[in-house]
C-alpha cells in the first residue's frame, strides 16, 4: 500500500493539536539534545524522528540521532550515551534495549550533568525525569482481548517476544498472559524469545507454528517480529487457521491485514513520543520542571480489517516518510 502525502500531513496536523504543539516563536538560546534510539531503521523509529525533528525545530534545539544496527546491542548504545556526553549534550532522550544493563550508562549521563527523558522503553535509573510512550501492559491486555473478542472457542496461543531484557516487550508479555489466563479459554502453549529482525523474526515463527500446530492464535510484540510472524503465516499457508496480532505500522503488516495473514494491529503514536520527548528535553533545559508529568501514556489503537480504511485508522497507520538516520 502506497503511503498517501496528505494523509501524512493530515496526521502531522492531528499530532500537533494532540500534543498541544502549537506555533510558536523560537527561543534564541539553542541547547543541545541528544536521541539514543534503539534502531534507525524501521519505520517505528522513523516516525519518533519526524516528531523528535519538528519539535527540534520548534523549540530551536540541536538535535543528533543515533542508534545501534540492531535492537539487541546494548553495548553500542551504551558507547552512543558517552559519546552525547563527550560531545555536549545537555539532554539525552533515551529508548533502553536492556532495562538493566543501559541503567549504569545512563546514571553516568546525569551525573555528568545532563537531564534525562526515557520514551518507548524506559530504564532502571532514577536519574528519569519522565517516561513518555505507551502503556505497555495495557497494550498487552488489548492484543489479547482483540483476540478473545474476534475468536469463539478454545484459543491455543503462541507468543513471539523480542529480547528478553527489553522492558516494554516484557511489559506487554504480562498483560497479554493475564489477560487470556483470566479469560479461561486460553493456553499459553509457548513463549518464545527472537531477534527484532523480520528474517530471523519468520525462522523461529515457522519453527513454532510446525512444532505446536495447534496454536490458532499468535501475538507479536513490535514491528519487525509482527512482519516476520506475517510471513511466516502466509508462506505456511496457514492465514485462514492463525489469527495473528501484531504491533505497529509497517508496509508489510498493513498490506497482511488486508490479505489476510495478519488479523489485528495494535498501532502506538511514535511520532507523539518523539515530539514530547524532545519537548520534555527543551522543558527540563528550561527550567520548566516542574510541568511534566512522571509518566505520559501516547495511547494505542487497534486496526483490524473492519477499521482500516477509516480516517482516523489511516492516521494512525501510516508513519512519516524520514529519511534514515546515519
Amino acid at each position: 500500500m502506497k503511503r498517501n502525502k496528505w494523509a501524512a500531513l493530515s496526521a502531522a496536523l492531528t499530532l500537533s493539536v494532540l500534543c498541544g504543539c502549537t506555533a510558536s516563536i523560537a527561543p534564541s538560546t539553542q541547547h543541545t539534545v541528544a536521541i539514543v534510539a534503539k534502531s534507525t531503521q524501521t519505520e517505528f523509529w522513523l516516525s519518533v524522528f519526524a516528531g523528535a525533528e519538528a519539535a527540534a525545530t520548534e523549540y530551536n534545539l540541536q538535535l543528533t540521532i543515533t542508534g545501534p544496527q540492531a535492537e539487541e546491542d546494548y553495548e553500542t548504545q551504551n558507547e552512543m550515551v558517552a559519546d552525547a556526553v563527550e560531545s555536549g549534550a545537555e539532554a539525552l532522550v533515551f529508548s533502553a534495549i536492556d532495562y538493566e544493563n543501559n541503567a549504569a550508562a545512563i546514571d553516568a549521563a546525569a551525573q555528568a550533568g545532563l537531564q534525562i527523558v526515557a520514551i518507548d522503553s524506559n530504564v532502571a535509573s532514577d536519574a528519569v525525569s519522565t517516561y513518555i510512550g505507551t502503556d505497555n501492559y495495557a497494550a498487552g491486555q488489548m492484543a489479547a482481548q482483540a483476540a478473545l473478542d474476534r475468536i469463539s472457542g478454545p484459543l491455543k496461543v503462541g507468543i513471539i517476544n523480542y529480547d528478553i531484557s527489553s522492558a516494554n516487550g516484557q511489559e506487554r508479555e504480562k498483560g497479554a498472559v493475564d489477560t487470556f489466563t483470566q479469560s479461561g479459554r486460553a493456553e499459553i502453549v509457548s513463549v518464545i524469545n527472537t531477534l527484532a529482525e523480520a528474517g530471523h523474526a519468520q525462522t523461529d515463527t515457522a519453527a513454532l507454528l510446525k512444532q505446536y500446530p495447534q496454536i490458532n492464535v499468535l501475538l507479536a510484540f513490535n514491528e519487525p517480529t509482527s512482519v516476520g510472524a506475517a510471513n511466516a503465516v502466509e508462506s505456511l499457508g496457514l492465514s485462514e487457521d492463525v489469527f495473528l496480532v501484531g504491533f505497529d505500522s509497517n508496509v508489510a503488516t498493513v498490506d497482511g491485514l488486508q490479505e489476510g495473514s495478519v488479523d489485528a494491529l495494535i498501532v502506538q503514536n511514535p511520532y507523539a513520543m518523539g515530539y514530547l520527548g524532545v519537548e520534555s528535553a527543551y522543558k527540563l533545559l528550561s527550567g520548566q520542571s516542574s510541568s511534566l508529568e512522571r509518566t505520559v501514556d501516547t495511547s494505542t489503537k487497534i486496526v483490524d480489517r473492519r477499521n482500516l480504511f477509516t480516517m482516523d485508522s489511516q492516521k494512525a497507520l501510516f508513519a512519516f516518510e524520514q529519511r534514515a538516520v546515519e
